[in-house]
């Protein structure tokens, strides 16, 4: 070769890096509150197109490696900036099953992640991927493949046990989901109707419908069935996926009074169109993803009422995702932060809350700074309606110890074995923090279910197969090299 051969090669130049995002279209706060009408809207071909083109495609797909289902934005990002909606489309229902919900609802880790975060605003990558949705081919069917000739009940119908009968019936198992409501989505049922709906859902589980899953509504397992019952019945494995349907009390006087509602039960109603009747003076205690719903679906349930988010923590500390604080701050919410609810006053219906200020002291075990009550500091925020939306727990009804399951800090029970697996064989256990966390555990769980079954038919656990009966197999992206998790 030449000696100059090397310098006349061409120079790879990187794409030039554009900090700023093509808005996302929403509805103004003065507007939108008069309803529950959707609030994000999608992008039209042309600005998702645009917005596509500011992704300078990494060598090393942060994106994806800040999924909890290892969905490969990169890809689909790729394939709308050069107007392949189709090929989108079928990119990101190739790792997703639940993408007409999580494209409206998911946390975005993969947008924290974004190198073009650093100099300006990440790609708008959940909204990439409506747009793959809405301008692609996207009433898709999954296709099983051989079937195994083994069953798998899944208790529970969230996002964590949808993603394990999708995981599980696209390997050719044959799968019962029992569900103890007489909807499907689980804990996503209580999302309200301004950032997504129930014909999300049911768009998503349209998909399954050449897999063998079955939906057994209106089943609470463990009350009137017992979960050993499902192994003795023939079922080869059971996955728990039940969730933190239960809320959490105040556990202060006069919770009991009229008016005093929880968040869990108030966002079902909701949903279910059965409002609870509301004053004209809410107040919603806690500082997490269920208390911003139950915050800003009050404001649009209580035409001219006020409405007051009380929380015990500082603002920054606040679980909730960023992205709904702001828009309850747009839309109005009164925000009390570090004030912490000693009782509630009134005779039959609640008048008033006594809050008492809080000063933070030092670090917890967790981590986070504990909280000190400040002596002499009550003072009562008058209302006629609190809505209770301090945490979530799991029902264990009928759950015996012989499981060993081990409840994490945000109340679900998981397995501790390896793939979430508890004490009795066959059985195994977990959920998450957000509808994308519990999709990505139950993924996890699903492939150990798989392994634990291949292993009794003498055979080796295998990848997932396409989804859609194409020759390939899941796989992780060029460049992926470790998990990150927030």
């Amino acid at each position: 070769m030449p000696p100059d051969a090397v310098a006349a090669a061409p120079k790879v130049v990187p794409p030039k890096l554009n900090p700023v995002r093509v808005p996302v279209p929403e509805e103004p706060p003065e507007v939108r509150t008069a309803d529950f009408r959707e609030v994000l809207h999608a992008y039209s071909r042309e600005d998702a197109v645009l917005e596509a083109k500011r992704c300078i495609q990494c060598r090393r797909p942060w994106c994806v490696e800040a999924c909890p289902i290892n969905q490969d934005a990169r890809e689909y990002i790729r394939l709308i900036a050069a107007e392949d909606w189709d090929g989108a489309a079928r990119v990101t229902l190739q790792d997703d099953p639940l993408a007409t919900c999580l494209c409206k609802v998911c946390y975005h880790y993969c947008e924290d992640a974004c190198v073009v975060k650093k100099k300006g605003v990440p790609i708008a990558i959940r909204q990439l991927k409506r747009a793959a949705l809405d301008f692609g081919e996207s009433d898709l069917v999954y296709v099983p493949s051989k079937p195994k000739h083994q069953r798998v009940a899944i208790v529970g119908a969230g996002p964590a046990g949808l993603m394990a009968a999708w995981e599980l019936g696209v390997r050719g198992y044959g799968v019962t989901v029992y569900e103890a409501e007489d909807r499907l989505g689980g804990l996503m049922q209580t999302i309200p109707a301004y950032r997504m709906s129930d014909a999300d859902v049911e768009t998503d589980r349209a998909r399954f419908r050449d897999l063998d899953v079955t939906f057994e509504r209106d089943t609470k397992i463990g009350r009137n069935h017992p979960l050993d019952r499902l192994l003795r019945d023939g079922y080869d494995a059971v996955f728990l996926a039940i969730g933190t349907p239960t809320h959490r009390t105040l556990d202060v006087q006069g919770e009991h009074l009229e008016g005093v509602i929880p968040a869990l039960s108030f966002l079902k109603q909701l949903n279910h169109g059965r409002p609870p009747a509301l004053g004209q003076n809410i107040v919603v205690v806690g500082g997490g993803d269920v208390a911003m719903d139950a915050v800003r679906s009050a404001r649009r349930q209580s035409p001219g009422g006020h409405v007051t988010l009380v929380y015990r923590r500082s603002r920054e500390e606040m679980p909730a995702d960023p992205e709904e604080i702001h828009g309850a701050e747009q839309e109005g919410i009164e925000f009390r932060f570090l004030q912490a609810p000693e009782r509630l006053v009134g005779t039959t219906h609640v008048e008033g809350l006594v809050v008492q200020s809080i000063e933070l002291g030092p670090p917890d075990a967790g981590g986070r700074r504990s909280p000190v009550p400040v002596p002499g500091s009550q003072q009562t925020i008058p209302c006629d309606t609190v809505i209770v939306a301090v945490g979530q727990r799991a029902d264990l009804e009928g759950f015996g110890p012989e499981h060993e399951l081990r409840l994490t800090r945000q109340g679900w029970p998981e397995g501790t074995g390896t793939g979430f697996a508890t004490a009795v064989p066959g059985v195994f256990a977990t959920g998450g923090r957000s509808v994308v966390y519990a999709m990505g555990s139950a993924m996890s769980a699903a492939e150990a279910i798989d392994a634990y079954l291949a292993a009794k038919r003498g055979e080796s656990a295998s990848a997932r197969p396409d989804p859609f009966g194409g020759p390939g197999t899941a796989h992780l992206p060029a460049g992926y090299t470790t998990p990150i998790r927030s």
